[in-house]
């Protein structure tokens, strides 16, 4: 029997494969590892570089996903050939993947979920000249 939380295990599942497989992938370059780093609820997933190489200091993130809303965000992806091909081919409908690292209003354009974020109110911190967003509400 299906549950409501289902497909959002079996996206889980899917992630958690597609990343490790690039985790356990040997970096060519230097002495650097890479990690799959899983929120304990499994709704975020990171895969991370870190280490050195020609006494430069090697560190950064490769992919960054998220379920949230029954979808799941992209909020970064710096694998050639795209994590959300992956996704696809794994079974995962693209309107259920949304890339957050494009504009909300690119979105509708990529053939993905045109899934937005709205800011509701900012808050200035004049010291630094940043705004940061308080409160959101989220509309598909």
């Amino acid at each position: 029997m299906k549950t409501t939380n289902q497909p959002l295990d079996e996206w889980r599942e899917i992630l958690e494969k597609i990343l490790q497989y690039y985790a356990d992938l040997p970096y060519r370059y230097g002495d650097v590892i890479t990690y799959l780093i899983v929120s304990r609820d499994r709704n975020h997933f990171m895969l991370v570089h870190e280490g050195w190489k020609n006494n430069r200091r090697v560190h950064g993130c490769i992919v960054h996903a998220e379920i949230r809303n029954n979808k799941i965000w992209i909020h970064y992806d710096g694998i050639e050939d795209s994590i959300t091909v992956e996704l696809f081919a794994a079974g995962v409908p693209k309107d259920r993947i949304v890339l957050a690292f494009h504009p909300p209003q690119v979105r509708e354009h990529t053939g993905y979920s045109a899934y937005r974020c709205n800011e509701v109110h900012l808050n200035k911190l004049s010291r630094f000249d940043i705004f940061l967003p308080s409160r959101f509400y989220c509309t598909s």
